[in-house]
């Protein structure tokens, strides 16, 4: 199988910034090392980003961008219909992704089981080097000024060094 890895959410300061690493693999080998993991959806407002199988997650993204359009950008109803769905379609519940998706308010982990969660702290990481980036932006962001921006690329790059299925191509996204 195809997957994608390690994404993660930083709100912080007032911003929220999405980082993605670019490493695709499939078992052990790596195919692409400069994949786009993050997209912007709703005119530019929501960002979205994916860990998992790379096929499912797209199909994830068409459906969440309707959920958006149908629900007037609305992030946390989208989610839940989205998630909703995923769990009762028999279509969509053998997808294998997870996603991220924030706005300027809120930022969000949708999963195939049904569950829609918030963080408490503002920091959310997925994928195979997601424990990493997570520990690795809690740390930092308890002991520097550096703004949500910074925070993401700094706790990614620490994941790159510690999970092989995590690359130093970071893309980072700012709302």
């Amino acid at each position: 199988m195809i997957r994608s890895t390690t994404v993660i959410c930083v709100r912080h300061k007032g911003k929220t910034a999405m980082a993605a690493d670019g490493q695709v693999t499939m078992g052990q080998t790596i195919l692409k090392q400069t994949a786009q993991k993050i997209r912007r959806l709703a005119k530019g407002d929501v960002l979205a980003g994916f860990a998992g199988a790379t096929s499912d997650a797209f199909a994830l993204f068409t459906r969440f961008e309707i959920k958006l359009e149908e629900y007037r950008g609305n992030l946390s109803r989208s989610a839940i219909e989205l998630a909703k769905d995923w769990r009762m379609e028999k279509s969509l519940r053998q997808l294998d992704a997870l996603l991220v998706v924030a706005n300027a308010e809120n930022s969000l982990l949708i999963s195939g089981t049904g569950d829609v969660v918030e963080p408490d702290d503002g920091i959310i990481a997925i994928g195979s080097g997601g424990p990493y980036a997570l520990a690795a932006a809690r740390a930092v962001i308890r002991h520097t000024d550096l703004g949500a921006r910074e925070i993401a690329a700094e706790a990614l790059g620490i994941s790159a060094g510690i999970c092989v299925y995590t690359n130093n191509e970071i893309m980072v996204e700012e709302l």
